[in-house]
């Protein structure tokens, strides 16, 4: 062996013996420093899941309905008189899609239909019924607002489901609020483009109504006679079911 190399192995020989630490350190840093890559990316990941889940639950559940009128109802002014009002809806989702009515004054008000399913594109128009009281002193006698509200509810169903309003109960958690369509009325004796598009849309769904009519079979709904003379208004039964089933979920819109 050469003096050089010799004394090369004497010094290196001598490094280790002088600063044995220094490698085991170096190899520690890598290795806490790989760890700490690691962990970073691991509490990355369970972070960044938490404020998706936390975003979700803070965003507005997606509506599954569209409507026509968006956000009102018109109806014209005819106090002491029934008068109709009309809402298209639509499925604009892929599934299939339940929806129901409630509204704030049962009493003096009636959907039809109250609820029903729709096929995804599926579309139909809702005729309500309200009776509009006769203004009081004072009150003006054309007051374009009411306190009287309108909810639309729908749920998610599978194909072949027939309504029924105990499913809304039953599925309470997915349950989503379309929309609450205020009344508000119109002078009957000035025409306005919301006032022909009401009577247009009204004109559509008695056609609507009387197609289906056809298409479903007919059965008698007239009143039966039980026992000794006994009438039953069967029709006056189910509006007065209607009605307090009504009141009680009007509750939930106040």
């Amino acid at each position: 062996m050469s003096i050089s190399n010799h004394h090369r192995s004497n010094s290196d020989g001598k490094q280790r013996r002088l600063f044995p630490f220094w490698q085991s350190s170096t190899n520690n840093l890598q290795f806490q420093s790989n760890n700490s890559n690691e962990n970073g990316v691991v509490s990355t990941g369970r972070s960044s899941n938490k404020l998706s889940s936390v975003a979700k639950s803070l965003l507005p559940a997606r509506r599954r309905l569209r409507l026509d009128p968006a956000n009102n109802l018109y109806f014209p002014y005819e106090p002491g008189k029934q008068v109709r009002s009309a809402v298209r809806i639509k499925n604009h989702s892929s599934s299939h899609v339940a929806f129901k009515f409630q509204t704030t004054a049962p009493k003096s008000c009636y959907m039809r239909p109250p609820g029903g399913v729709l096929a995804p594109g599926e579309s139909l128009i809702a005729t309500v019924f309200k009776f509009v009281e006769q203004p009081d002193r004072n009150e003006k006698q054309l007051d374009q607002r009411s306190k009287v509200k309108f909810k639309i509810m729908s749920l998610k169903v599978n194909e072949g489901t027939d309504f029924v309003p105990e499913l809304f109960d039953e599925q309470k958690d997915e349950v989503v609020v379309e929309r609450i369509l205020r009344v508000v009325f119109l002078n009957a004796d000035r025409p306005t483009p919301a006032l022909e598009k009401l009577k247009h849309q009204l004109a559509e769904a008695e056609a609507e109504l009387e197609l289906r009519l056809r298409r479903k079979p007919q059965v008698d709904t007239g009143p039966k006679v039980v026992g000794q003379g006994l009438v039953i208004d069967e029709w006056k039964e189910r509006r007065e079911k209607y009605l307090a089933r009504q009141q009680v979920e009007a509750v939930d819109l106040m």
